[in-house]
């Protein structure tokens, strides 16, 4: 569930967001509302205030610097905040200004009695308050030690890296560009080829060596074949396979992908451990969690007070699911 407190509040100062000097008039059916804050005297620190002091007044409407700070950190977006609280302060008062100014206006005209400002502000009224209820439920959540480690040993994979050398011997197709001078060898010579590295290396052959002089993987052969440590998912299948299969020392039978045959001596497996991964864990598993518990919270909501939908308008319901034969 997703809400969109920010969107409406950015929509309704469509006409003076961050205008500064205004833009030209919108084209027929314009996009998404585009948030800007201009940075001014980067240099110059704002001074600091007490909280309930009174910062912007218009008309009957005053702001003190709490509310002010309480509006940037709700309705901009996280990469303009610190900006409109220091240097870009004035910038957005003037926005502040400008809605307030246009809002008192429209009051004097009597546009809350038309059907049209009702039905909009009820549902950014409802929207605020969902918003609020959300961060609220959020609160609530904790993450278990023991929920991190299931996490933990549920997507260990994820947390393994692999330190490999390869040598490439490249084939007629391949991706990898052919090196001048040399000859564009069929698969099946390029197997033979890598056939006849392997056994050199296990005769105690340099791999270092052999791969600057041999491998047309130019960016590790001149590194003698190392490459940066990888994750499962960056490599090709075949590849990720056979370094996360071997071990430590082993070199690998040559490995085809679409780049020719890959010889690999895989240097190291590591793994970080929980401790290690204790944060990241937290930013990972908390999140679901949260959205769990607010889509449960929700469901209770309505089945004490269930909604109605007009099934002309929408359609029947949908029949509930039927129950799953699985065992878990």
């Amino acid at each position: 569930m997703k809400f969109f407190s920010s969107l409406l509040f950015c929509a309704s100062m469509a006409c003076v967001w961050a205008q500064t000097p205004p833009p030209p008039p919108p084209p027929p059916n314009p996009g998404p509302v585009q948030v800007k804050m201009e940075v001014e005297n980067p240099g110059v620190k704002p001074p600091e205030v007490p909280p309930d002091r009174v910062v912007i007044t218009v008309g009957e409407v005053k702001i003190t610097a709490a509310q002010f700070d309480l509006l940037v950190d709700s309705f901009l977006p996280a990469q303009y905040r610190a900006a409109a609280k220091g240097p870009s302060r004035k910038q957005f008062a003037d926005n502040i200004v400008q809605m307030l100014t246009l809002a008192q206006e429209a009051q004097r005209e009597k546009m809350m009695d038309t059907s049209d400002y009702k039905a909009k502000a009820m549902f950014q009224n409802a929207n605020l308050m969902a918003s609020m209820m959300v961060d609220k439920l959020s609160k609530n959540v904790q993450v278990s030690d023991a929920d991190l480690r299931q996490y933990y040993t549920d997507h260990k994979s994820e947390f393994e890296q692999v330190h490999a050398k390869h040598i490439l011997i490249r084939f007629t197709g391949s991706k990898v560009p052919i090196r001048p001078g040399q000859k564009d060898l069929s698969d099946a010579e390029a197997l033979a080829k890598a056939q006849d590295i392997r056994k050199k290396l296990q005769g105690g052959a340099d791999f270092a060596e052999v791969a600057k002089a041999e491998s047309d993987d130019a960016g590790s052969g001149m590194n003698g074949g190392d490459m940066p440590a990888f994750k499962h998912g960056q490599m090709v299948p075949s590849f990720e396979q056979a370094a996360f299969s071997a071990k430590p020392g082993e070199i690998s039978e040559p490995v085809k992908s679409e780049f020719g045959y890959h010889l690999i001596l895989v240097v190291s497996h590591d793994s970080k451990s929980f401790e290690e991964m204790k944060d990241e864990l937290e930013k990972r598993v908390k999140p679901e969690q949260t959205q769990k518990a607010v889509n449960k919270a929700i469901d209770e909501m309505e089945k004490a007070n269930p909604p109605v939908l007009d099934p002309e308008f929408f359609g029947p319901p949908k029949p509930p699911a039927a129950p799953s034969l699985d065992k878990k």
